[in-house]
């Protein structure tokens, strides 16, 4: 626990962008919350958790992480055995155990229709990265969000690299086991199974969980209100 309130940094996750985030942002600011939506670069797991780290480090006091999808990979890694991390937040994200990696987990319970709407090519640093084709990514990633915003959100999207999909947690104690945590995700994610999500969010003993329903995996951009709810029950439950 800790006096200072603490900064929340927004780590998206993988076909995302920081700009998906500028719903919670507003709100968060209006609420006097400090904020950073980090570039998470996607493209490994163990050099995005240090990219993250380095954020932490920056800010140079308490912080809140919050992760979207492969987002939460990332903080779980970057906040192990961080002292400054007060509180993590998992929005429509994975929640990975020692070895567990993001394709691992996806496949754990039926639901996901992810695979069939990727689409390959390689890249000049080794192996292939993957996007979800403009035609699919309405229904895939935001069937609950207006077409055309839908289509920019499409445009924008980041690429992935398939090692950073299936690489596992390298930290042998995830940050969730000493770190308190709150979830909040939606019942119609086609990305991440909701069985899935609610498994991650017992297995890790969280303090809060929302679950929105008909809601898509892009919750951060089609119900920003409850993602931000969820982050303040992190900052109030992490500040003294």
């Amino acid at each position: 626990m800790t006096e200072q309130k603490p900064t929340v940094v927004l780590v998206h996750g993988a076909f995302a962008e920081s700009a998906s985030w500028y719903g919670i942002v507003e709100r968060l600011q209006a609420r006097h919350v400090d904020v950073v939506a980090a570039a998470n670069p996607l493209r490994g797991l163990t050099s995005d958790a240090a990219y993250v780290r380095d954020v932490v480090a920056g800010i140079g006091g308490p912080v809140v992480l919050a992760g979207h999808s492969y987002g939460g990979m990332v903080i779980t890694e970057a906040a192990a055995g961080n002292a400054a991390v007060t509180g993590l937040v998992y929005v429509c994200a994975f929640a990975p155990e020692h070895g567990e990696s993001a394709l691992q987990l996806s496949a754990k319970f039926p639901g996901s229709t992810l695979g069939q709407t990727l689409t390959a090519y390689p890249v000049a640093t080794g192996g292939n990265e993957f996007a979800i084709r403009p035609d699919a990514f309405h229904h895939q990633f935001a069937a609950d969000v207006a077409p055309a915003e839908a289509a920019l959100m499409a445009a924008t999207q980041r690429p992935v690299t398939e090692a950073a999909l299936t690489a596992g947690l390298a930290t042998k104690t995830p940050a969730w086991r000493s770190i308190p945590s709150w979830f909040v995700f939606s019942d119609q994610d086609l990305n991440i199974p909701v069985a899935l999500h609610r498994y991650m969010a017992e297995r890790a003993n969280a303090k809060g969980v929302r679950e929105v329903a008909g809601g898509s995996h892009a919750l951060t951009v089609s119900d920003p209100a409850a993602v931000a709810a969820a982050i303040l029950d992190a900052v109030d439950g992490s500040a003294a």
